[in-house]
């Protein structure tokens, strides 16, 4: 593995400074990198494509993958935010932490983007690196896009996150990652997908293909922010019953603003039915935020999210009281 690459090594610096600095914090000379025009995994990063002989079910890319932001988006704490549709062959891409303050911890980052694109850097890249400033590795699963989700409406995403925890825990060892310690961040559909994954591991959506199918597909513990799907506002609120919470769902970390045009009620029924299943779930409600604000920061509390889930990440015992910064 290149883990001494020149890349790797300004990288490690930089994650290395905030983590010893800012412990809690997200690393701000990371996030706010500027993007290339069109998104690669770095070169110096492992990168590995989910089905190597080709993806199970309907294609429905319409054309090559590419970057569908344009100049009339709204930004995201006045920057850009890119928007990659088209996407036909999903990767997972490592973001190692810095070798010294490896925890071992892995999450498996799902961007947002209602199933129609994935915010690449917003709820991607920008989250891997606070959370490498934190001694923990990420994995950033760029899943198949448009209409891809949610499921039943269509499994493909799912399927994609289910054969993506399945490699991480295949490759764990070799990429330095506690295969008990691997959980999943999403945000908005990508917040959906890190609940259905944390419901629907107990059978694969796709025929097996090798052996990292045969490793479990569930996450050792889920953080959800402001997640859309999960409570049906054309049914009064009612609960998805396309996610059929049961205590064996992992612990979960749950964020969202009241004024969130897709609804609150995602995390507080949610978080509702966790409580009745008797799964460890904490709930963070905040008066504004709105929706996709990722981890940049604002003068918004909602922002300051990173901090607590942290917290959280050391109250579950993910990451050991003995690391800096524990409290």
């Amino acid at each position: 593995m290149p883990f001494c690459t020149p890349r790797h090594a300004v990288r490690a610096l930089l994650a290395l400074l905030a983590f010893a600095f800012f412990p809690f914090s997200v690393p701000s000379s990371l996030a706010q990198a500027a993007q290339p025009a069109d998104w690669h995994p770095p070169a110096d990063d492992p990168t590995l494509v989910l089905w190597p002989s080709g993806t199970p079910g309907p294609q429905t890319a319409t054309g090559p993958e590419h970057d569908t932001t344009k100049p009339t988006d709204r930004p995201v704490a006045g920057r850009p935010v890119m928007r990659i549709g088209d996407v036909s062959v999903p990767t997972i891409t490592l973001y190692a932490a810095p070798a010294a303050h490896n925890s071992g911890a892995a999450v498996m980052v799902f961007p947002g983007g209602g199933y129609s694109i994935v915010a690449i850097d917003l709820e991607g890249t920008e989250v891997c690196a606070w959370l490498n400033s934190i001694g923990v590795n990420c994995v950033l699963l760029k899943y198949r896009v448009p209409n891809t989700g949610p499921y039943p409406k269509s499994a493909a995403a799912l399927q994609d996150a289910q054969r993506a925890m399945g490699m991480v825990r295949e490759h764990a060892t070799e990429w330095h990652i506690d295969p008990q310690r691997i959980g999943v961040l999403g945000f908005s559909a990508g917040g959906h997908l890190a609940a259905a994954l944390s419901t629907h591991f107990d059978r694969r959506l796709y025929a097996a293909v090798d052996a990292a199918d045969q490793q479990s597909c569930r996450p050792d513990f889920a953080i959800v922010i402001y997640p859309g799907y999960l409570s049906i506002a054309e049914k009064n609120f009612e609960f998805n019953p396309d996610i059929p919470v049961t205590s064996s769902v992992p612990p979960t970390f749950l964020v969202q603003a009241e004024d969130d045009p897709v609804h609150v009620e995602n995390v507080i029924d949610y978080f509702l039915k966790l409580k009745q299943a008797g799964v460890p779930a904490e709930l963070h409600v905040y008066t504004k935020g709105g929706h996709g604000y990722g981890l940049r920061p604002t003068d918004l509390p909602i922002t300051t999210w990173p901090r607590t889930a942290a917290i959280w990440l050391h109250t579950i015992g993910v990451l050991p009281a003995t690391m800096r910064g524990s409290r």
